[in-house]
This record gives C-alpha cells, structure tokens and sequence, in this order.
C-alpha cells in the first residue's frame, strides 16, 4: 500500500497521470541504463531538455556488487584523468534515465567523475511503467533505506578505485534522492550534499525507520538544501523544522544552509518537465558547485 508520503511526492511531480497510449508515442524512450527518459516521467518538454553531449568523456553503464547483486549505474568522467572529485548523482523516482545521465555529464564537464547507481534494480525496472501509481506501489514503496545506503557504499568504493579520489566525495540528490542526499550526508563517507527538494518528514516504516529530520542532529557532512517556495509536497513548514533540528546538531549540521526560491515549485531543476524554472535551475546548479568547492570537494 502507498504511504501518504509517496502519494504526496506524486502529486506534487506530476501535473497529469500519462497513458499507456500516450507512452507508446514516446519512441525515444528506451529501457538501457541512462537513455531516453523514463516512460512515467511523460509528457516531455523537449524544447527544454538540456542535451549534454559527452565528447572528451568517458561515459555510460557500469556496474559493481553488493550483496551478491550486480548495481547497475551510469557513470560520466573527464577521459583518460584520475584523482578526480567524485560525485555520487541520486535518481528522482523515475530512476536513473536520461536527465539523470545527463546531470552526470554535466559533472563530469566541470571535473568530476559522477555516479549514478539505480536503486530500484532489485525492486524492477522503473523505465518500464506508464503508471505513476504503479510505479510508486510496485516499486518505489519497496526500497528500503537500507539497501540504498548499502548501494551508495559500493558506489563510493567503485569510483575511489576506478579514478575517483577517496577523500574528496559528494553527493547531490532529486526528490526521492534528495532525500536520500540527506540521509547518507549522516552515512557516509562524502564531504558534502546538495539535495534538491527532498521530503523532510514522514511516518516511520520498517523499509524507512528515519527520515531527515530526525537524522539531522548526527550529519557527518554539510548540506545544502535548495527548495521552492510553492512545492505543494514539500511544505515550507517542514523546511523550518528542519532548520531547527540542525542548529541543535553536530558541526556539519549546524553548518548546513537552505535556499528556497520565491514560486519555485517542485522539481524546479527538471528541464525535461513542465516544472522547470531556468532561473532556479541555474543559481541553483552554481550553488551546489561552490559548495562542494567550499567544503572540500574540489
């Protein structure tokens, strides 16, 4: 059954439930890790999509173990470079498709090497569903915390030994992943997050014992936050409870800011989707850059 939580993260993503038939019109859609975009995420503002193109990197599917089980994930790094600043890239909950590879090349283009693990690979394929409910119920609502801090671990360990370096780590995340930013920064081994509209609060579960308002207090990283103002599923009340838990916290805690842009709603960096803002898009991209330059990443 959805949560209350995964239902408001689906309203406040899309405006229109898609079809069946209208995903069959998709013909660019395609089920490869990290192309095309994911068959839910439709209707397509193609006149917005930002296209990165991945000359002088090297870029695509990888793939590393955990558990016994192979992680797919899309990777995007300057060619032939190492020693270089890793970014770990965390999926909205359409997974990682072709925005998301995208973002990774864009990384990859001011230095980094950028990662993006599926998360849901144990749980289905996310690119295959039309349905937003579906998709949430079969799929999304059965992700444990665990396994994707467990994922995220391995992802780390993948990049520090194929040309990423091991203390200059960060992580950034998109809705469901922004709030997955916020809770491996109290995780990991990353030096700072930039989590993009991740949901705050919500009711404890076996899969998500904790959400970040309660792991606040124990951040091991700063993180930036960065939220709209009219984010109908991220209520600016939540914001400030989680304000108020971090100036209680340790260090990186208390250290963490938040930027919340005036009629912003959510999913404001989404260039593929009718939500995108240009301008909050930007500023925001430039401030998640001169984070991780400030707290150590580059």
């Amino acid at each position: 059954m959805l949560t209350e939580d995964l239902h408001s993260d689906a309203r406040a993503l899309l405006p229109g439930r898609t079809t069946e038939a209208g995903a069959t019109r998709r013909t660019a859609l395609q089920t490869a890790l990290g192309l095309g975009y994911a068959a839910a995420a439709a209707p397509i503002m193609a006149q917005t999509a930002i296209a990165t193109p991945s000359d002088g990197l090297t870029a695509g599917e990888v793939s590393f173990t955990v558990n016994g089980f192979k992680v797919p994930a899309y990777r995007a790094a300057p060619a032939g470079k190492t020693g270089l600043p890793v970014v770990l890239v965390i999926q909205e909950i359409f997974g990682v498709h072709e925005y998301i590879a995208d973002t990774c090349r864009r990384f990859a283009k001011a230095g980094y090497l950028a990662i993006a693990p599926q998360l849901y690979a144990r749980q289905g394929d996310p690119s295959q569903y039309t349905d937003i409910a579906k998709l949430m119920a079969e799929v999304v609502s059965k992700v444990p915390d665990a396994q994707v801090m467990a994922d995220l671990d391995g992802a780390v360990q993948w990049a520090a030994a194929n040309g990423g370096d091991a203390a200059r780590m960060g992580i950034t995340g998109f809705c469901w992943g922004g709030r997955i930013t916020w809770l491996y920064a109290a995780h990991g081994p990353v030096k700072a997050g930039v989590a993009w509209y991740g949901r705050l609060v919500g009711q404890a579960s076996e899969l998500t014992p904790k959400h970040p308002v309660e792991i606040a207090p124990i951040l091991k990283a700063p993180v930036l936050g960065l939220y709209g103002e009219k984010d109908t599923g991220i209520p600016l009340d939540t914001v400030d409870k989680m304000k108020a838990a971090l100036a209680s916290g340790s260090p990186q805690a208390k250290a963490s800011e938040f930027v919340v842009y005036p009629d912003a709603p959510h999913a404001f960096h989404a260039d593929y989707r009718a939500s995108y803002r240009k301008e909050a898009a930007e500023d925001g991209w430039k401030r998640a850059l001169a984070w991780f330059k400030t707290h150590g990443v580059v």
